[in-house]
């Protein structure tokens, strides 16, 4: 059974930064696409930055430029590093891996961290 955790939210000033962290422990897998997405109250989900197990990367306009999704795959972690941060970007932020196992891919979701952008 493989599980994600994620870690790095909280409370931050307009133009400031932080570093996300998503890991996946368990055992017998290998993480293709790692994935952050991002729900603000009232809106829907949005896929923000996705990294390929080649570290093919894909960013969504809204973090164009001050977001860098990165990953360690000895870690089988994520992180999605955000900069000059804005009021706009407060919402929950998870993480999604695409996880080969020996006979199956499946897609496994973290619990979610609060990202909170406000003086």
């Amino acid at each position: 059974q493989v599980q994600l955790v994620e870690s790095g939210g909280g409370l931050v000033q307009p133009g400031g930064s932080l570093r996300l962290s998503c890991a996946a422990s368990g055992s017998a897998f290998t993480v293709h696409t790692m994935t952050w997405y991002r729900q603000a109250p009232g809106k829907q989900r949005e896929l923000i930055a996705s990294i390929t197990l080649q570290s093919s990367t894909v960013y969504a306009d809204s973090v164009q430029g001050r977001g860098t999704i990165s990953r360690d795959n000895a870690k089988n972690t994520a992180y999605l590093q955000m900069n000059s941060l804005k009021p706009e970007d407060t919402a929950v932020y998870y993480c999604k891996f695409t996880i080969l196992t020996r006979d199956k891919v499946d897609d496994y979701w973290g619990q979610g961290t609060q990202v909170t952008v406000s003086s």
